[in-house]
């Protein structure tokens, strides 16, 4: 009995210790980290988008041909429309416009990830098949959030911390009426799916399904069937990657992670 009381004790001493590391661990993963930097974002528009400018709607998933997508942020104005796409990272990022993976680096840590324009003209897109509104209305924005330094030069959609703000207020010409603002809020409010836990679960299993090389695919551009194809020159020969089977009628193209 002595040895187990011993035992009882010390369990209960440290007992706190597991919900502090479940905690722990949550606050590492990029689900969390993706919600602080939208959190972020957010606050700064609360404080510095006037809401009487600035419709502001967050988290908004739509349907596509082939699943879904999840759009962090989107802004409604006679301005505009702004897509806002955010990263929370730190350390130093390098990247370019065309380029389709960037770098993060940390100390000695190197990590690649999607260029975020590529991945936000994605949203655009889908916005612009459920909008009834002209392409030069719709403007990309990607933000980074956290302790983060660009060590390449970014172009002017790409700013850090509350630059997307002076991008977004430096459209000072009205390109819609005030009906088209109001319309362009009630079309996005009805074709957005629910801000649910189910919806996001749907989306992570749509992006796993276009992840596997052995699912079928829809182009998301026609509709038509994709298939997988491989590159024959230049210097990413034998790369996969997901080709429209129109082609060259439609050209769009979506690469293997």
């Amino acid at each position: 009995m002595g040895s187990l009381s011993v035992l009882g004790s010390a369990l209960g001493a440290v007992w706190w210790l597991i919900p502090l590391a479940l905690i722990a661990g949550a606050l590492k993963t990029p689900r969390f980290k993706g919600l602080v930097g939208e959190a972020w974002v957010k606050v700064v528009a609360w404080f510095r988008l006037p809401s009487g400018t600035y419709h502001a709607l967050h988290n908004v998933t739509v349907r596509t041909p082939d699943g879904t997508t999840q759009i962090d942020h989107v802004f409604v104005s006679r301005f505009g429309l702004f897509v806002v796409e955010t990263k929370h990272m730190r350390g130093w990022i390098f990247g370019g416009e065309r380029q389709p993976k960037w770098t993060q680096k940390i100390y000695r840590k190197t990590v690649l990830f999607q260029n975020p324009l590529r991945q936000n003209y994605k949203h655009v897109k889908a916005l612009e098949a459920l909008l009834d509104l002209p392409e030069d209305a719709i403007h990309s924005v990607v933000v980074f959030t956290g302790d983060c330094r660009f060590k390449t030069p970014m172009p002017a959609n790409v700013a850090r911390g509350g630059g997307y703000v002076r991008y977004i207020r430096s459209f000072k010409t009205p390109v819609l009426s005030d009906a088209q603002v109001r319309e362009t809020i009630a079309a996005i409010e009805s074709g957005r799916l629910a801000p649910t836990r189910a919806t996001h679960r749907q989306h992570v299993a749509h992006l796993k399904a276009r992840s596997n090389p052995n699912a079928e695919r829809c182009c998301p551009r026609c509709g038509s069937e994709m298939v997988l194809r491989t590159v024959k020159r230049g210097t990413n020969v034998g790369k996969r990657f997901w080709g429209c089977s129109t082609f060259p009628t439609c050209r769009t193209r979506q690469d293997i992670e």
